[in-house]
């Protein structure tokens, strides 16, 4: 049975993987800073469900669980957790993050769960990467993270950690390819969730559909780039 961890995994796409993935009989480590009603439910039907608390800007609780799990072999890592470093798009994302309106700790908090969080999970869960068979480690990243898709400013503390997570995943492509590790950075479209908000175009059991497919395709090739949820390759 193959086996993914997913964290944040409590709301919106992390408990949508977690759903998709249990029906299609994964084993999964659905990780998050606090449990929520929906997936303690769909823990208690799932038997192949195993919830774990995880904050990810906690490096002694990454070192717990990976300890916990040791041995185990874990196909996916899936570093889902991620803030915007500001308000939601669903309670008016922009403003907070418009230039002369920075709120600093807002960026060293996303930069801490964005950026360093997917860094620290892929050093202390590669061993459990490395003894699956599908040996891969993704991230979402965020087309907003794109230099050359940036036309319309603002939102910066967001789009700094996410240009930032999309060039750690590039270097940790190039340094974990000849262990046989594919590593990437996927783009889930904007989607209809807390974070995305009421207006996006995409809701989450598609979203999560195309990153499933774009995983499971996921080449050598491919490994390094920032992938969209439907396998087009962005520009970063």
């Amino acid at each position: 049975m193959p086996a993914i961890l997913v964290t944040g995994a409590s709301r919106g796409l992390g408990l949508e993987f977690t759903r998709q993935y249990a029906a299609a009989g994964w084993r999964v480590w659905a990780c998050s800073r606090a449990t929520a009603p929906e997936l303690e439910a769909l823990a208690a039907a799932s038997p192949t469900v195993t919830l774990a608390r995880l904050d990810v800007t906690r490096h002694a609780e990454i070192d717990r669980l990976a300890a916990t799990l040791e041995g185990e072999a874990i196909d996916v890592l899936l570093n889902n957790a991620g803030v915007m470093g500001g308000r939601d798009f669903a309670a008016g994302a922009g403003a907070d993050q418009a230039f002369g309106q920075s709120d600093f700790a807002a960026w060293e908090l996303a930069w801490r769960t964005n950026v360093v969080g997917p860094m620290k999970m892929a050093e202390a869960f590669v061993a459990h990467v490395a003894r699956s068979s599908q040996r891969k480690i993704i991230t979402l990243s965020s087309m907003v993270g794109s230099n050359t898709l940036n036309t319309s400013g603002g939102l910066y503390g967001y789009r700094a950690s996410k240009a930032a997570v999309t060039a750690v995943m590039k270097s940790m492509a190039i340094d974990l390819l000849p262990r046989g590790i594919l590593a990437a950075a996927v783009h889930p479209g904007w989607v209809r969730t807390g974070m995305g908000g009421p207006g996006a175009p995409l809701d989450v059991a598609t979203a999560v559909a195309g990153v499933r497919q774009v995983i499971d395709g996921l080449t050598a090739a491919q490994a390094g780039q920032l992938l969209a949820w439907d396998g087009a390759i962005l520009p970063f």
